[in-house]
């Protein structure tokens, strides 16, 4: 039997917190900020979790978390 991979790109992009939530990072902050409130800008700081809906879909990318 193969072994079973992990998908590199989600590697890269999500991470398991202590409790065992999946982390990613936000979106909209990358550039153009400058024309953004700093209120949004700040809401984009950080990392935000990965929906309910989607957690299946990162557990089979990263097999091994």
């Amino acid at each position: 039997m193969p072994k079973i991979k992990s998908h590199s790109g989600a590697k890269k992009r999500f991470e398991v917190t202590g409790t065992g939530k999946l982390r990613r990072a936000k979106a909209y902050k990358g550039h153009l900020n400058q024309h953004k409130d700093p209120a949004r800008r700040r809401r984009h700081q950080g990392k935000g979790l990965v929906a309910k809906g989607d957690i299946g879909i990162v557990r089979k990318l990263l097999p091994h978390l």
